[in-house]
């Protein structure tokens, strides 16, 4: 099946897609800065350079685009009719390397929160931030008490 767009327009499309400072991302950070929270941006020397780190609470937090991060039974989460192995084997690989980052941040003693593209769309967006608060202040009394 052919693509819906024309190759240039297709190019500019992918073109645009960032990695940092997305709108979901802009959104979680004015919220919580707003909020009284201080957190540094894409730790380089953490895995996965996660989009939010917080260090007082030991927390980090990775926002994630449902598409390229694989979020199953996502309305977002469409597998494109062009380019599918290649979309394929790049979701997947994102899923692997998400995997891989969790599991080795959580075993060095951070939380790790994941919030979801689609969890910050308007009929969700003030119960996701409002659950993110809650399970940040929880990660800080669960390392309180192993201090």
């Amino acid at each position: 099946m052919a693509d819906v767009h024309s190759k240039e327009t297709r190019s500019y499309n992918m073109s645009r897609i960032r990695s940092k400072d997305t709108k979901p991302e802009m959104l979680v950070r004015k919220f919580l800065h707003k909020n009284g929270f201080r957190y540094r941006l894409h730790v380089k020397n953490m895995p996965g350079k996660p989009d939010i780190v917080l260090p007082k609470y030991k927390t980090v937090i990775f926002i994630h685009g449902c598409f390229w991060h694989g979020h199953e039974g996502c309305k977002y989460y469409v597998i494109p009719k062009t380019r599918t192995e290649w979309c394929l084997n790049k979701i997947n690989g994102n899923i692997n390397n998400d995997k891989q980052n969790i599991e080795y941040l959580a075993k060095i003693g951070w939380t790790v929160l994941n919030v979801w593209e689609c969890e910050l769309k308007k009929t969700n967006v003030e119960n996701t931030l409002e659950q993110l608060i809650s399970s940040i202040e929880k990660s800080t009394k669960i390392c309180s008490t192993h201090i």
